[in-house]
């Protein structure tokens, strides 16, 4: 039998996601400011480890350890020549962890790191090439889907997605990071997009899924408005995965400082809004994820005898 589409499943019931990856790198002894993603091939093992640990709390769906894995990202790190390697061992391992459980696996295209020409260094060309070539690599290793992540300006955007695109992708993931304003009323990306706009922006160009991650300020009840601003404009599934609350440094680490029992509080509004993947990002771990698992299976239990009548 054929698996589903990723987002032809997510429209059938709520799906769970993973947490952070690079909190957890660093947990397993990646030093600050190396690349993690070389992991993948150096220590995967590791890697393998963290995303294991996620499928056990019961994580349906898996991101990549290839956040950083342009050909532009991975330059600064002199893991150029690697591009491909690292994208398809990052999908193998992210396979592995399920164990044969039928999971989804996310390739994730984070950004190149930079500003386009003329507020930057790097033109269209050249980040479409490297983001082609990733999403290329990690399409042909078997990726579910593309994730097109932590996004702030819609021009990137649109070149992570025909990236995704030109590569084949069967499902192509948009996600935005917002930043709540000073003044606390709403909140947009860097660049100054809103919601309705990133998800209109995104339907208009072949997305099947809209998405927030990361973000400054943006935890479960933000993570909420943000679900419904969304839905007011595009029928498409929804996913989201916001920080385990806000950082702080101890002792020369980030922390963050929401422990699953509270980060889960907003879980149950999340999905009555219509979030159809849940996940979460920065400072998240697999207990998050395991917190998450029984609100959902609660949630999804209660969905059922509703629609049986009980």
């Amino acid at each position: 039998m054929t698996k589903k589409l990723l987002h032809e499943a997510a429209l059938e019931r709520p799906m769970l996601g993973d947490g952070a990856m690079g909190t957890q790198l660093m947990a397993a002894g990646l030093e600050q400011g190396h690349c993690g993603e070389a992991w993948n091939l150096s220590h995967p093992e590791r890697v393998l480890a963290i995303q294991r640990r996620y499928v056990e709390a019961g994580s349906e769906c898996l991101i990549t350890n290839t956040f950083g894995g342009s050909r532009i990202m991975l330059n600064r790190h002199c893991e150029g020549e690697h591009v491909a390697a690292i994208n398809k061992a990052g999908v193998e391992i992210a396979r592995e962890a399920f164990s044969g459980k039928d999971g989804y696996v996310l390739g994730d295209l984070g950004p190149f790191g930079g500003l386009l020409t003329p507020l930057g260094e790097f033109t269209e060309d050249q980040v479409r090439s490297a983001f082609e070539e990733q999403a290329t690599a990690l399409v042909e290793a078997g990726a579910d889907a593309i994730i097109v992540e932590t996004q702030t300006s819609l021009e990137e955007l649109l070149i992570g997605i025909q990236a995704a695109q030109a590569a084949g992708a069967q499902c192509i993931i948009g996600s935005m990071a917002y930043d709540v304003t000073l003044d606390g009323s709403t909140f947009r990306t860097m660049m100054g997009i809103d919601a309705e706009r990133a998800a209109t922006f995104m339907e208009e160009n072949g997305a099947h899924i809209v998405a927030l991650n990361c973000g400054t300020g943006m935890e479960m009840e933000r993570a909420r408005m943000a679900v419904e601003g969304y839905k007011k404009v595009t029928s498409l599934p929804v996913m989201v995965q916001p920080n385990a609350g806000k950082p702080r440094l101890e002792n020369m680490k980030i922390l963050y400082d929401q422990t699953p029992d509270q980060m889960v509080t907003g879980l149950l509004p999340l999905l009555e809004a219509g979030a159809n993947i849940v996940g979460a990002c920065c400072g998240s771990t697999p207990e998050h994820i395991r917190a998450f698992r029984q609100v959902m299976d609660g949630f999804l239990e209660s969905e059922g005898m509703r629609a049986h009548g009980a």
